[in-house]
């Protein structure tokens, strides 16, 4: 039986491709409420793109568990070997805007969200171990720089590399984005990290300090910057294509789900801190351990349903998983949820994308497009028999000591781990990640910029910075002071 056309509120259409008007020649008539209406919801088709991360492909999945973790956690999708948990999953660029060319060299976001029976559980990382900062109060002011010039408007090398310049923590992040991992080939063939470090607690009130790996199935593979900006030219949406076009035709990809597992205490006196993120924890000192697999088999049917109005927050945590103290990651806590409620509304977690599988219970109430509400008391305590507050998924305590105050970060070592990545790196794609620093920071007309950033390179490993002095021009001595 063939579909009628209605309006949104389910009056039938009569035509669709005629405006009412008064005479054939027009003008055309107010009374005209389907006319009126269409347009005016035209108008309203677009919502705020995302700050960072505008850009994306999403495919839903499913996460199955291989290796029980009850010893280490009593999280619920990590108990009980062969369970299978729903999920999504969005990949995407950090600083192109919506319509910006995918295959540009940037850091790739990595953010999953599984629908547990506690609830839902959002990973929210990227395609790199570590990160550019680790303090929130400079996550604006390195966007920002990421951005566009507020004057000419237009991409800017040297606004990026000023930030990073003056920033040294940034340096191990600056060696991966600009080496062969800063172009992956597709969003398939690239390892995700949850970045930060969390906490896992045993039904014992045990706990354990945890981080994310994911290890692409397929194989890690990257392109040249050649090869993305022909990607880019002929495709802007090459990355997503690929995706789609993987899932469409059954060739469904899959990453294994692994963690670091480090005792409670030996992370707090480990050598490095394991809370900052711009650092890594050795897999010499702690090996990877399998947990799971996921993957991904269903693309979206309707993309702006299923990606563009999902909403991951790293405070998407249940029962058995809890925060750590990084700093990033507590600003984090705050922030995603509430860029969320400015690009979607008070209830975006009403959204049957962002819609926990499981019951929910809450006194929160209203706000635009509120829906299935009920008659239930709104308020609490009461006599009325609303819900009750569960003490058994409360978190686990922590001990915190020392005076109030703004300090620099703990380990203020930026330089040894970008030395130890820069040396790992095989002499061809040393060759290539020197080659990429000169094309990007080469094009930076501020020579102190170029200075402060290849000083940087040179405290991480002197081959480093002295093959990047060579390439940009610069006085070796003026480095090395």
């Amino acid at each position: 039986m063939t579909k009628k056309l209605t309006t949104k509120a389910g009056q039938p259409w009569a035509n669709n491709e005629h405006s009412q008007t008064a005479g054939v020649r027009g003008p055309v008539l107010m009374q005209d409420y389907q006319l009126l209406e269409k347009l005016a919801h035209f108008n309203r088709e677009r919502i705020p793109e995302r700050v960072v991360h505008a850009k994306g492909a999403g495919a839903k999945g499913v996460f199955k568990l291989t290796h029980d973790m009850s010893k280490y956690t009593k999280a619920d999708l990590f108990n009980g070997v062969g369970k299978e948990t729903p999920m999504a999953a969005r990949f995407s660029q950090v600083a192109g805007e919506a319509g910006y060319p995918d295959t540009i060299r940037d850091v790739r976001g990595y953010a999953l969200k599984f629908y547990t029976r506690d609830g839902n559980y959002d990973i929210v990382g990227n395609n790199t171990p570590v990160f550019f900062i680790n303090d929130p109060l400079k996550f604006p002011d390195f966007i920002h720089s990421q951005k566009r010039d507020p004057q000419t408007h237009m991409r800017d090398d040297e606004m990026q590399w000023d930030f990073w310049s003056h920033s040294p923590e940034s340096v191990h992040q600056v060696t991966y984005l600009m080496g062969d991992r800063g172009n992956p080939a597709s969003y398939r063939n690239m390892n995700g990290y949850g970045s930060h470090t969390y906490k896992w607690v045993n039904k014992d009130g045990e706990a354990v300090w945890v981080k994310y790996h994911f290890i692409s199935q397929q194989g890690v593979k990257n392109m040249t910057d050649e090869v993305a900006a022909k990607a880019a030219s002929e495709d802007t949406d090459y990355l997503l294509h690929d995706l789609y076009d993987a899932i469409k035709n059954h060739n469904y990809p899959t990453w294994k789900v692994c963690v670091q597992i480090i005792p409670y205490q030996a992370g707090l006196d480990y050598h490095d801190d394991i809370f900052d993120v711009t650092k890594v924890v050795s897999h010499h000192d702690y090996p990877l351990q399998e947990v799971g697999e996921f993957t991904l088999n269903e693309s979206p049917t309707n993309y702006f349903d299923e990606v563009e109005e999902i909403a991951f927050s790293p405070a998407n945590l249940v029962p058995g998983i809890e925060a750590s103290p990084d700093k990033l990651l507590q600003g984090r806590l705050f922030g995603y949820k509430d860029a969320q409620r400015y690009r979607l509304g008070a209830n975006f977690e009403q959204l049957e994308v962002n819609r926990p599988k499981n019951e929910v219970h809450t006194y929160e109430r209203d706000g635009a497009m509120a829906d299935h509400q009920g008659n239930g008391v709104n308020y609490e305590p009461n006599s009325k028999g609303g819900p009750v507050e569960d003490p058994n998924v409360a978190v686990k305590p922590a001990q915190l000591h020392g005076e109030t105050g703004t300090y620099k970060p703990y380990d203020q070592d930026f330089y040894t781990q970008a030395g130890d990545l820069y040396r790992l790196y095989s002499k061809e794609e040393q060759d290539r990640l020197i080659a990429t620093i000169k094309k990007g920071l080469g094009s930076v007309d501020n020579h102190e910029i170029q200075v402060l950033e290849t000083r940087q390179f040179y405290q991480a490993d002197p081959d480093y910075g002295t093959r990047v002095a060579d390439a940009l021009g610069l006085d070796l001595d003026e480095i090395k002071n």
